[in-house]
């Protein structure tokens, strides 16, 4: 774990809560491993994702550890929080920092929970876990197979994922160029926020669990998967998307499922109310995933 410090002890920040609250854990007791990486180097829009570990730690402070729709209470989980990860500045170098991390976590038999941090760093999660299905929650395809010269970019990351995972499950999607649309139908499962709309999320995420079967999934929440008139704290927000009980019935339904988890693409410039909803969305993963043993 060579490659993560905590950003409170460098001086480059001071903060309040340094980790995700009751992941008090001794990491060789702990069952599930956060960890976060404030990086956002390749944002095409408006910089700031990379304080989103940080925003989201802080707010998860606010709330009751008892988890009531489980009976559950989060402090009883064994969860850890290692830290961020000390960035590269270099794309696919964070990719690569990410898979060397969760690969340690996976192979000390635990379950990698990543705070972003833009979405750059999924593609490294995905790498270390080696699911047979990706589902993701995102506003954007992110199929272009580069982005302003570099193919690590945020809006790559579902590319770079096709490269290792031959399936692939979009919800929310509502933004790309006709090419990532084209190869969307081609080699995806997508459902689009209208479809979500129309079709209910109850019915679209039946038909997602009737696919993935028993199946090992990495399961990745794009914070503007959400409708940013609900959820503002975004580096490249997009109207009329989901709403935020729409993700968590997502992360009920398919945390049982799976074999690592990420939150990314939190930008903490509003309101608190996006990282509040990233904070609770984790909490709501843990639980579900410990819930089914």
């Amino acid at each position: 774990m060579s490659d993560l410090f905590w950003l409170s002890k460098t001086g480059m920040h001071e903060l309040a809560h340094p980790h995700f609250a009751d992941a008090s854990a001794p990491y060789e007791d702990a069952r599930y491993a956060v960890f976060g990486v404030p990086y956002d180097g390749t944002t095409s829009f408006k910089p700031g994702t990379r304080f989103g570990p940080r925003a989201i730690r802080e707010v998860s402070f606010n709330f009751e550890s008892y988890e009531p729709s489980t009976g559950i209470d989060f402090s009883e989980i064994p969860v850890t929080d290692l830290g961020d990860l000390a960035v590269s500045r270099l794309p696919e170098e964070v990719a690569r920092q990410v898979a060397d991390v969760a690969g340690d976590i996976i192979r000390d038999g635990k379950m990698p929970v990543m705070l972003g941090g833009e979405h750059t760093a999924t593609i490294g999660a995905v790498r270390a876990v080696g699911p047979e299905v990706y589902v993701v929650c995102d506003a954007h395809l992110d199929l272009r197979d580069e982005l302003d010269g570099t193919a690590y970019s945020h809006g790559c990351v579902t590319r770079r994922v096709l490269d290792m995972v031959e399936d692939v499950v979009i919800i929310g999607a509502r933004s790309g160029d006709r090419e990532q649309f084209e190869v969307a139908a081609e080699k995806t499962r997508l459902y689009s926020a209208d479809t979500v709309r129309e079709l209910g999320i109850g019915a679209v995420l039946r038909e997602v669990r009737e696919h993935v079967g028993e199946r090992r999934i990495y399961l990745s929440i794009d914070a503007d998967a959400i409708d940013c008139c609900l959820t503002p704290g975004l580096g490249t927000p997009e109207p009329f998307g989901m709403a935020p009980l729409e993700i968590r019935e997502v992360v009920r339904t398919l945390a049982p499922h799976a074999a690592g988890f990420d939150y990314v693409e939190v930008a903490p410039f509003d309101s608190g109310q996006t990282a509040a909803v990233a904070a609770q969305v984790v909490r709501e993963f843990v639980a579900r995933h410990w819930l089914a043993g």
